[in-house]
């Protein structure tokens, strides 16, 4: 196949790049609308009970609140005359709002619980309507209008979950924007730095160009057929850019290789796509295999970026097969042009004698220089015991965002939470005795302030006052029940009280379902830890599959599983100690909290395709030398003395890219930039250069062990590195001092 694809690409060279020019102009049109459907939130489980409580509430009660207007008296008490009188037509306006249902204010109801402690604020509750994006549009022209000063008597500000939606939103594509206008001149000068050609240098940028354009383009298909999460951007231009790059550098590598020892352009171009595209190829496959098992979860979040990340990855790929040889095939000798004055003659070909020499001193004393890197993995991985999981709220945001700064004044100035209630719908007819009898044992649950249901208030056991729309939460055919707590939304004992809710025992024959933000946070992790096990087991045997048929030995699976596993539990360890526990928050701005669940399976599946990506990079040049004949320490040592440069230059590259988002407002995408990039760092430098050679000097010969009948089965089915008979011999393989002497 790949025979076939060099001799399409150096014949129909010029075809090939005008067809390209048109898909990417074709592509920037279908991209050009993508931001446009795309959705936030995405972190929930559709299917769950707290889902389907949102439904219900939806449909017969309209809608849960997801807007909070706080309203402070410019002067005064807001119970004054003036700021009554204003008070009372800010929510008539809003009640006539057609964007707005559910609207409940101070001034309509009296209840305390609308108002400050100190009387300077009330609360008016509202439900935006409509899906993800409806709710996104109707809350900003809501807040445009309503926002700010009030006839110069109140100011209004916005919070609750259609406000932190919009913020985040918006945030997010200033974040992208920052994060490409940094990481894009920086990748140039890099490459610049790594080829010291100018033409050399910019091909890697028109693959990556491709890359991220077509994944605009696939965002914008897939939103109009399913939901996709605008986080995804950012995952599909930081991936675009890096894996273009990266396979790009490999192949214009390779080529410039084939060039210094000898060979014809065209032989070149054989010689590098058989090789190199090989490697490409089954790259590309085994990123996308990691990826791909996002797709097991419910939450469109994570779907979307399981589709959007599969995506960017083939085009990256096909670009690169398929792009790259007809570029080098037109250039030729010309890819060297453009040399820069700091660039020496050596770099037009990729060996690394470091490297190899590297891979000499591990192989001597394997466990001695083993130990104190997996030492060091190992520690990094310890915060990983007191790993806590949450979901994404206001405080994701910068401290200087409007919702965030409501939801502060909300939790500091008020008694309890009304927009972070616990929801419970009946979805039935439900007598008037029952019905009190529940939402009485209710109030009683450790935690809870107060319940509000139809037949009245209740706390502690006791029935009190009707609170703030008791009159809205009773049907023929459904009930409402409003508990409000006054533990931190998101805690674990708020958590834990969703748990204690759904354990009391309802009306008989009903069977209801409770809702809200923390019922939410206890089903997406429920969700998520239910379909782990089915996610990870995928992406293991997807990858031992795939790195079987390349190498036709399962150790070296096997072999390469344990190492990313390890490099990754190291990487997750040092973002809970950053993220989770607060290290590092006055540098980078943000506030300390529960990892993430959804980002962090999400940076879980990117680091480990892209471990596994780097582990093919390397693993194909040994084994290319090893099936040469040279025997497995010479084949460690020289194929990391002709891959490390690439590998750890192509490590950096990407790493830019996603360090680039360390930039970012967002809590959840610092910690997803920057720990991909470490992930990327440490894989690229302890693992391929210290515990790859290590693991091989100890394995010995059985690192290439298959059973007989999967060694015949390798040999008919298996794809191995190697090219064409005519093809030139790579470049001799420099030959390090050995010692074997071993610990």
């Amino acid at each position: 196949m790949f025979e076939r694809l060099a001799e399409f690409t150096i014949r129909r060279s010029r075809l090939v790049l005008v067809v390209a020019v048109l898909a990417v102009a074709l592509m920037g049109v279908l991209g050009a609308g993508a931001f446009g459907k795309l959705l936030g939130g995405g972190f929930d489980d559709p299917s769950s009970e707290s889902t389907r409580a949102a439904e219900v509430i939806d449909e017969k009660f309209g809608g849960e609140t997801n807007l909070v207007l706080l309203v402070r008296a410019d002067a005064g008490r807001i119970d004054a005359p003036a700021a009554e009188r204003s008070g009372n037509a800010l929510a008539d306006e809003l009640s006539a709002d057609e964007r707005l249902t559910n609207v409940v204010s101070y001034w309509e109801t009296g209840s305390e619980d609308l108002r400050s402690r100190d009387g300077r604020e009330a609360m008016v509750l509202a439900h935006v309507k409509g899906d993800e994006t409806e709710q996104r549009e109707n809350a900003k022209e809501v807040l445009d209008v309503y926002t700010g000063s009030y006839e110069d008597v109140l100011t209004v500000r916005a919070g609750g979950g259609a406000a932190v939606g919009g913020d985040m939103s918006t945030q997010v594509v200033e974040d992208l924007v920052l994060a490409e206008a940094i990481a894009i001149p920086l990748t140039l000068l890099l490459l610049l730095f790594v080829f010291g050609s100018v033409v050399a240098a910019l091909l890697p940028l028109v693959i990556a160009l491709i890359a991220i354009i077509g994944s605009f383009a696939q965002l914008s298909l897939l939103a109009s057929v399913t939901d996709v999460a605008d986080t995804a951007t950012n995952l599909t231009t930081a991936l675009g850019l890096g894996l273009g790059i990266d396979y790009a550098l490999l192949m214009v590598s390779r080529f410039r290789e084939q060039l210094a020892a000898g060979a014809s352009v065209d032989d070149a171009v054989r010689r590098t796509v058989n090789t190199a595209g090989r490697t490409v190829a089954f790259s590309a496959a085994t990123v996308a295999a990691a990826l791909g098992a996002l797709l097991v979860f419910p939450q469109y979040f994570l779907r979307s970026c399981g589709f959007a990340g599969v995506g960017v990855v083939a085009i990256a790929a096909i670009a690169t097969l398929l792009v790259m040889p007809a570029l080098l095939a037109v250039l030729g000798h010309r890819v060297n042009s453009g040399r820069l004055p700091w660039a020496k003659p050596e770099r037009s070909g990729t060996r690394a004698p470091m490297w190899g020499r590297l891979a000499r001193t591990v192989m001597r004393r394997p466990v001695l220089t083993a130990l104190p890197v997996l030492a060091v993995l190992v520690l990094a991985a310890s915060p990983l015991l007191g790993i806590t999981f949450g979901t994404p709220d206001e405080r994701v945001l910068p401290e200087d965002a409007g919702s965030r700064q409501v939801a502060t004044a909300l939790r500091e100035n008020f008694d309890g939470s009304e927009e972070a209630a616990l929801h419970i719908v009946i979805d039935a007819r439900v007598d008037k005795a029952p019905l009190e009898a529940y939402a009485t044992e209710l109030s009683r649950l450790e935690g809870v302030l107060r319940v509000e249901a139809g037949t009245g208030g209740y706390t502690d056991g006791q029935a009190t006052a009707g609170g703030p729309g008791n009159a809205s939460l009773g049907r023929d055919d459904a009930q409402r029940i409003t508990v409000v707590s006054g533990l931190v939304p998101r805690s674990e004992a708020a958590q834990e009280l969703v748990a204690d809710i759904r354990a009391v025992d309802p009306p008989a024959g009903t069977h209801p379902l409770v809702g809200g933000v923390d019922a939410q946070l206890v089903d997406s992790k429920d969700s998520i830890g239910g379909r782990l096990p089915i996610a990870v087991a995928l992406v293991a045997l997807t990858t031992f599959v795939l790195l079987f048929l390349f190498t036709g030995s399962v150790v070296q699976p096997l072999r390469a599983l344990v190492l990313n596993l390890i490099s990754l539990g190291a990487t997750l360890g040092v973002m809970t100690w950053i993220f989770q526990d607060g290290n590092l928050s006055s540098l980078l701005g943000f506030t300390a909290q529960p990892m993430e669940v959804a980002m962090t399976v999400l940076m879980f599946c990117i680091a480990f395709g892209l471990s596994m990506d780097y582990e093919v990079f390397v693993t194909s040049r040994i084994k290319e030398l090893h099936d040469a004949g040279q025997g497995n320490e010479d084949a460690v040592a020289n194929g990391l003395g002709h891959t490390g440069r690439i590998v750890s230059a192509a490590a950096f590259l990407l790493a830019v890219s996603f360090f680039a988002f360390g930039t970012a407002k967002i809590s959840f995408m610092q910690m997803f930039g920057l720990g991909s990039g470490l992930a990327i760092l440490i894989d690229a430098l302890a693992v391929r250069g210290v515990l790859v050679p290590a693991a091989m000097r100890l394995l010995g010969r059985s690192a290439w062990y298959a059973p007989p009948f999967l060694r015949r089965f390798h040999d008919r089915f298996g794809l191995s590195e190697g090219g064409p008979e005519d093809t030139p011999a790579p470049v001799a393989e420099p030959q390090y001092a050995k010692d074997s002497t071993r610990v």
